[in-house]
C-alpha cells in the first residue's frame, strides 16, 4: 500500500543508527540510509513531532541455535548513536535489549501519554529491529509508516522480503521524501 496520510501526532522511530552496528557489512550502502533518516529527522523536528532514537544494549535472555553475535561487554561507545543524528534533549531515548523497540521498554506508554497514534519506523536491521519494532507497533494499535529507503539489513533476502511480504501487511511504506512532502503539505 502506497503512503496515504500522516496522522496529526506521528513519531519516528529511529532503531539502532548507533556506533556499535553502522560499521557493520550491510546489503545497501549505509552512506544514503544515514542521509534519509538525517532528513527524516529534521522534517519531524521541524514540525515539533516526536522523534524517538532506540539503541540496543544487548538480547533476550532465551537459547538460540545461532550464538549471540555479541559475546561479554559491548565497547563503551557501543550503544551511543552516531553523530549524524544530532541527537537532541527533546528526543525520547530508548535503549532496548530485544529486537523490538516496544517488547522490553516503556516507549507504547511514553508514546500514548504524548496522544501519538502513528509511527513512522527507519533503521538497521530491516528484518530484525526495524521489522519487529513495526510488528510490535501494529500490534499495540498505532498505524505504521516505514521509510524503505531509510533502512537496510545485512542480508539483501532479508531487507527484501521485510519490504514485499511483511510491511504492505503491518502499515504503508514509502520512500523517506514522500513522507517529509507529506509532512510539508499538511503545514503548508
Amino acid at each position: 500500500m502506497a503512503l496515504t496520510t500522516l496522522d496529526p501526532k506521528t513519531a519516528l522511530i529511529v532503531v539502532d543508527l548507533q556506533k556499535g552496528i553502522i560499521g557493520s557489512p550491510f546489503a545497501h550502502p549505509i552512506g544514503p540510509v544515514v542521509a534519509n533518516a538525517v532528513a527524516l529527522i529534521e522534517a519531524f523536528r521541524a514540525r515539533h513531532l516526536p522523534v524517538v532514537l532506540v539503541n540496543v544494549a544487548g538480547g533476550a535472555p532465551g537459547r538460540t541455535e545461532q550464538p549471540p553475535r555479541h559475546v561479554g561487554a559491548f565497547p563503551a561507545d557501543f550503544t551511543d548513536f552516531i553523530p549524524e543524528l544530532g541527537q537532541q534533549p527533546e528526543d525520547m531515548v530508548v535503549t532496548k535489549r530485544s529486537w523490538g523497540a516496544f517488547a522490553t521498554t516503556d516507549l507504547e506508554k511514553r508514546l500514548r501519554a504524548l496522544d501519538v497514534t502513528q509511527v513512522v519506523v527507519i533503521g538497521v536491521a530491516t528484518g530484525t529491529g526495524v521489522e519487529a519494532t513495526a510488528r510490535q507497533a501494529y500490534e499495540q494499535g498505532f498505524n505504521v509508516t516505514l521509510a524503505i529507503d531509510a533502512m537496510t539489513d545485512g542480508r539483501a533476502e532479508a531487507h527484501d522480503y521485510s519490504i514485499k511480504n511483511i510491511f504492505p501487511r503491518l502499515g504503508e511504506t514509502a520512500p523517506a521524501r514522500d513522507i517529509i512532502n507529506l509532512l510539508a503539505s499538511r503545514t503548508a
